[in-house]
């Protein structure tokens, strides 16, 4: 697939414009910081899509204000009386250091304890947490996914979990593949299971539209709350560096 990409300014806004053979005009503003990024199609001059910027502007704005003011944990030590997160609550970390393959074990409702190896870096204990949270995802997500496959008359062929900086979760309808982010493992159940319906609804609609809104409306309610508490949550320091 033939990709261009340069920056232009529109205002005092930098945007990134990045042409790839598609047939709509995608406006995008990013965390941390509010990036702008626009996906355009190949035939796409740069004066037409500074004019949908503009036209979109309040909007650009008001997301940008909303990342400004989102909480951020500060850079991960991972050293004992940090604070992690995992499904919503928010966990005092306790490292033990033992020899051994590295665990993670959940100590109630206030406490992760995880042993490690003596020695090891901060960097190597994040991949024992790491791990650790893509084995809940694993358990958790295949009964949301029978759940909703069933209800909303769609059929994957495959999922996967992965890092993500931008999105909480992709869907390939073409291929049927859907990808959820790791870090929906340190967020609410119930903000997992609106990705999950989120990305199968995609598989009946592709585009962010009101047949789209109107399927999660219909299906899952309370959706639009889900989202606004995705939004609020801390942002991850490691998701932005």
């Amino acid at each position: 697939m033939s990709i261009e990409t340069h920056q232009i300014t529109v205002g005092n806004l930098s945007v990134a414009v990045v042409r790839k053979a598609i047939k709509n005009l995608h406006i995008g503003v990013y965390p941390p910081h509010g990036r702008v990024r626009v996906a355009a199609p190949l035939a796409v001059s740069d004066e037409a899509v500074g004019l949908a910027v503009i036209s979109r502007l309040g909007w650009i704005r008001r997301q940008q204000r909303r990342f400004e003011v989102q909480p951020r944990q500060s850079q991960r030590a991972m050293v004992s009386g940090e604070s992690h997160y995992f499904l919503g609550q928010r966990y005092l970390l306790r490292v033990h250091e033992q020899s051994g393959a590295g665990s993670v074990v959940v100590q109630g409702k206030v406490r992760l304890d995880l042993f490690v190896r003596p020695g090891i870096s901060a960097e190597q204990r994040e991949v024992v947490l790491q791990c650790w949270y893509r084995l809940q995802l694993r358990d958790l997500i295949p009964p949301l996914l029978e759940k909703w496959q069933q209800i909303l008359s769609v059929e994957v062929a495959e999922w996967g979990i992965k890092r993500m900086r931008t999105k909480w979760g992709s869907c390939n309808r073409a291929a049927r593949r859907v990808w959820l982010n790791l870090e929906l493992a340190k967020k609410p159940v119930r903000c997992l299971e609106y990705i999950v319906v989120h990305e199968l609804a995609h598989l009946r609609e592709r585009h962010h539209n009101e047949r789209f809104t109107g399927l999660l409306d219909t299906h899952l309610p309370q959706w639009r709350m889900c989202r606004d508490e995705l939004n609020q949550l801390p942002l991850g320091y490691e998701e932005w560096c």
